[in-house]
């Protein structure tokens, strides 16, 4: 682990998952305690319990008060969440990928949103709509909000040059998501961006991220007729 990683909890949490897969640290066993944890990483004891918290909502530690943190006897099994970068899933194609913003504005939380992104809130969410093409073809249609309160680097992004999709993936660390899928017929509207026939049976995804309890994105995307969904689990 280089100096670089010990500054942040998600390249600590990392080092901790190498250490629990690679077997350093058996099913049952104690792991080090926080602060030794923090000397040896060089880092804060926060950084550190950032880490475990993050393990211990996963399933793969154990942590109980005076008895330390230790590593789950039969940690449960979970599919990985990992959100694919559009451009690299047309790339994977052999195609040319590109997009384009249709519209970015600050706007206040609609009300569609006030379950996921809390109606206490208070502040705006940058919304986006951006469409993303492979080889000069729709490939997919994405509608996103931004949580500004997660995110405030967002609110001086324009993503132009690269889309909030892959911007997000390399700039906002989450600790959980949900997803949801349907079919769908396209409006007019939707088969005008996308280029097919109004009525055409669409593949539709809509996810929500999180870091802990703040909310960092809900997106939804419509994609062109023919995408297939790909995943290994």
């Amino acid at each position: 682990m280089t100096l670089t990683d010990t500054n942040s909890w998600t390249g600590i949490r990392e080092e901790l998952l190498r250490r629990i897969h690679d077997r350093i640290w058996e099913p049952g066993s104690q792991i080090p305690h926080e602060a030794d944890l923090a000397e040896e990483f060089g880092c804060a004891r926060t950084t550190v319990n950032r880490a475990l918290r993050d393990l211990a909502e996963s399933g793969l530690v154990i942590r109980k008060r005076r008895a330390g943190t230790r590593v789950a006897l039969n940690p449960p099994q979970r599919a990985t969440l990992t959100i694919p970068i559009i451009r690299e899933e047309v790339e994977a194609l052999g195609k040319t990928y590109q997009h384009s913003l249709l519209e970015r504005a600050c706007q206040p939380v609609p009300p569609i949103l006030h379950g996921v992104f809390h109606a206490s809130l208070g502040e705006d969410v940058v919304y986006l709509k951006t469409l993303h093409f492979a080889d000069d073809r729709p490939y997919a249609f994405e509608e996103r909000h931004i949580n500004l309160k997660a995110v405030p680097e967002a609110r001086a992004r324009k993503f132009e040059v690269s889309s909030a999709n892959e911007w997000l993936v390399h700039n906002a660390p989450y600790s959980r998501g949900e997803l949801s899928f349907s079919a769908l017929n396209a409006s007019d509207e939707t088969a005008q961006i996308l280029d097919c026939t109004p009525g055409t049976a669409l593949f539709s995804m809509e996810r929500i991220t999180w870091m802990g309890e703040e909310p960092i994105t809900h997106v939804k995307l419509i994609f062109a007729p023919g995408y297939r969904m790909h995943s290994v689990i």
